[in-house]
């Protein structure tokens, strides 16, 4: 399988995880306020995070797929909102699953605000940039709700797995 086809799977299910955690997020106590919430006052806040996240599913979507997805340009306002972004981005992974990516080997060339511009293959891009970008926004999600005192643990991130749950055996 692809590997930019393989990303859109772990996207979709760690972007349900994303969502589990924003509804954690908006039963709590501190609701709405979490999205301002920090790790460190040098670090993005929980909206940020959830923007940057969903942002590497449309960067991949337009340069592993040939898409043209703009993707969200500010922060949502409130968890509503966010874990609304997150079903649309979810939506637009299941119709990019049924299209062929472009070849591992064609080039993707992109630059980032701060002046710095990358040259890579799909398969590199997906690989060294796309994947790892996620992962961090999403883990960083996770620690911020985390270290803001919600009650979240290891199942709650990797909630998914439990497709692969077999049975216990009988007895």
């Amino acid at each position: 399988m692809h590997l930019a086809q393989t990303a859109l799977i772990t996207f979709d299910q760690l972007l349900s995880t994303l969502d589990h955690l924003l509804g954690k997020a908006a039963a709590s106590e501190q609701s709405e306020a979490l999205l301002q919430a920090r790790l460190a006052p040098d670090m993005l806040p929980l909206a940020t995070q959830v923007r940057f996240t969903t942002q590497q599913v449309y960067n991949t979507l337009n340069r592993a797929f040939g898409g043209s997805h703009a993707g969200a340009d500010a922060d949502h306002g409130s968890i509503a909102a966010a874990r609304a972004h997150v079903a649309e981005v979810r939506a637009l992974i299941a119709e990019a699953r049924q299209a062929e990516p472009l070849s591992e080997d064609a080039m993707v060339e992109f630059d980032l605000p701060n002046g710095m511009a990358f040259a890579m293959t799909v398969s590199d891009y997906v690989r060294d940039w796309a994947m790892p970008q996620f992962h961090f926004h999403l883990m960083t999600a996770y620690a911020i709700l985390r270290h803001a005192g919600l009650p979240i643990g290891k199942a709650d991130y990797m909630g998914y797995m439990m497709q692969h749950l077999k049975a216990p055996p009988s007895a």
